[in-house]
């Protein structure tokens, strides 16, 4: 009776052991899905930041309004975590 008490608290041990693994298995992927998106974004808004500054214009409203796009643009890549890269 001993031997029967003590499998069934190796396989309990085993069980939960299984479903640990299997939580944490899910949790990296959601992570590593969060990462991946976030630098997915940060990159689509460094292509934006680049348009944006590569953009020339003599029409002073045009450059008002490119100016606010930029901020608002570095505002957002700040909050991923970006600093400016000064080459």
């Amino acid at each position: 009776m001993s031997k029967g008490w003590d499998s069934k608290s190796v396989e309990e041990q085993q069980a939960v052991l299984e479903s640990e693994s299997a939580t944490k298995k899910t949790l990296d992927r959601e992570q590593h899905r969060v990462e991946a998106e976030k630098k997915r974004r940060r990159r689509e808004l460094e292509l934006q930041r680049e348009r944006i500054l590569a953009e020339r214009t003599s029409n002073p409203y045009r450059r008002t309004a490119l100016a606010a796009a930029l901020e608002e643009i570095e505002v957002k890549l700040t909050e991923l975590g970006w600093t400016v890269h000064l080459d």
